[in-house]
């Protein structure tokens, strides 16, 4: 079908608009509910339904582009389609109705769109402008001069942006729950400091993978912001033990840290993390090679309500800490050991027979793990609430120890990997060669 609205009818289907020229004007839907009622049904339609409701008749394309129904728009679908204009003429039809707004993707949106979004939209709250690169500082100048009640921003990747940017949002939007500047490579810890001054009573996520910020500036941010909930620097290598140890100290009702690959991370940073945030959720320290069991057995302890761990590369790690796992962190739904080398069947074993774990363990990663057997996914037939299992390059793990795993557990999904069999030597294969092999 087009791209027009289609309904049923006796002869087939039929577009709408010649339906509603069918209809006896009594039965029409137009005339049986009042308009505040189809109002109403429309604000739970999507914008491609909306768009195609507004072609039917001209109540109907009052009614959808009523900006009513346009609270919450994602044009991430259309990314490739969406140019300056869509943004300027949507933002003058929703008005003060927008509440959030995403434009991921949308490479070719630019400054001159957003001042008139921000213009017409005052009311926005939240804004992904993801990928968005051709965006600069002129358009966080415009959102700090006109969106005054905006929550949550991203604008990962948009690389142009500098600290200017940072500090024209911290003077226009105090209320800034969540910023993403994850690969803004001009902002440094200068930037981060202005903003964390003004956002500090209201700032719970922060999240700024890829930057070049230091200890300094994550120091900085756990200093003026003492509620935050979320922080991600992952990728960072100048983050070290300290910038840790200050959130440890400032941020104790943090949930969600991810450090991985800052490799200055030591058994310091968790010893740190187990004195003050004891409310942590989900840690990843994925590629801090500098972990060992002595770091793991101070966070088990005093972080027992730790739900997701990712430990990938964590190189230095043994079944000592995954018996710490199971001992004390009895809420793990998720648990990344990929890479770890030197995790045994015993250390599954202890996983496998906790009590606890067989009622929330629901994803186990043991990708590159050499040592972990058949024996080992053997202890795990216990684990019912077990729905994905990692085990690609595990080379001693077979297809029979997984065939018996999955009798046992058959809604699992196992995701492995067995090479093709390496036909004998005594077998010859014939393999047509091109001109080029035949001259080289």
């Amino acid at each position: 079908m087009s791209h027009h609205a289609y309904i049923p009818h006796m002869n087939g289907y039929v577009k709408c608009r010649e339906f509603c020229r069918i209809m006896p004007p009594e039965n029409h839907i137009n005339h049986r509910l009042p308009k505040e009622v189809l109002l109403r049904i429309f604000s739970f339609l999507d914008v491609v339904t909306l768009c195609r409701c507004a072609q039917v008749c001209k109540l109907w394309n009052i009614l959808a582009l009523d900006g009513s129904n346009w609270k919450k728009v994602d044009l991430f679908e259309f990314q490739k389609a969406v140019e300056g204009l869509v943004v300027e003429n949507l933002s003058k039809r929703c008005g003060g109705f927008l509440k959030s707004m995403s434009l991921r993707g949308c490479q070719v949106i630019t400054d001159q769109s957003m001042s008139v979004f921000a213009r017409n939209c005052r009311h926005i709250e939240a804004l992904i402008l993801n990928n968005c690169k051709e965006i600069t500082d002129a358009t966080c100048l415009n959102l700090g001069l006109f969106s005054h009640r905006l929550r949550k921003l991203d604008v990962s990747s948009c690389t142009n942006l500098t600290d200017d940017a940072l500090e024209a949002l911290s003077k226009g939007c105090p209320r800034l729950e969540y910023i993403d500047i994850s690969w803004c490579v001009r902002m440094t810890d200068e930037g981060i400091n202005i903003l964390s001054k003004s956002s500090q009573q209201h700032l719970t996520t922060f999240i700024a993978r890829g930057l070049g910020v230091t200890n300094t500036g994550i120091e900085q941010l756990a200093t003026n912001c003492h509620n935050l909930k979320k922080l991600n620097v992952q990728g960072n290598p100048e983050i070290g033990d300290n910038a840790v140890i200050a959130i440890s100290k400032h941020c104790q009702t943090l949930t969600s840290l991810c450090v991985s690959n800052c490799l200055n991370i030591t058994d310091t940073a968790l010893q740190a993390l187990s004195n003050g945030c004891h409310e942590l959720r989900t840690i990843e320290v994925s590629g801090c090679t500098g972990l060992s069991d002595d770091g793991f057995q101070f966070l088990t302890k005093n972080c027992p309500d730790l739900e997701k761990m990712d430990l990938e590369e964590c190189i230095q790690i043994t079944d000592t800490t995954l018996s710490y796992l199971a001992n004390h962190c009895h809420h793990l739904s998720a648990v990344t050991l990929s890479h770890c080398e030197l995790i045994t069947d015993a250390g599954i074993r202890s996983l496998g027979l906790s009590p606890y774990l067989c009622e929330s363990l629901e994803v186990l990663e043991l990708d590159n793990c050499p040592f972990i057997t058949d024996m080992g996914l053997d202890y795990l037939v216990n684990c019912s609430a077990l729905q994905r299992i990692e085990l690609y390059d595990c080379q001693l793990v077979t297809k029979i120890g997984i065939r018996r795993l999955k009798i046992q557990l058959p809604s699992l999904r196992v995701h492995a990997y067995f090479a093709p069999v390496t036909p004998p030597l005594n077998v010859r294969t014939y393999r047509r060669r091109c001109r080029c092999c035949n001259i080289l």
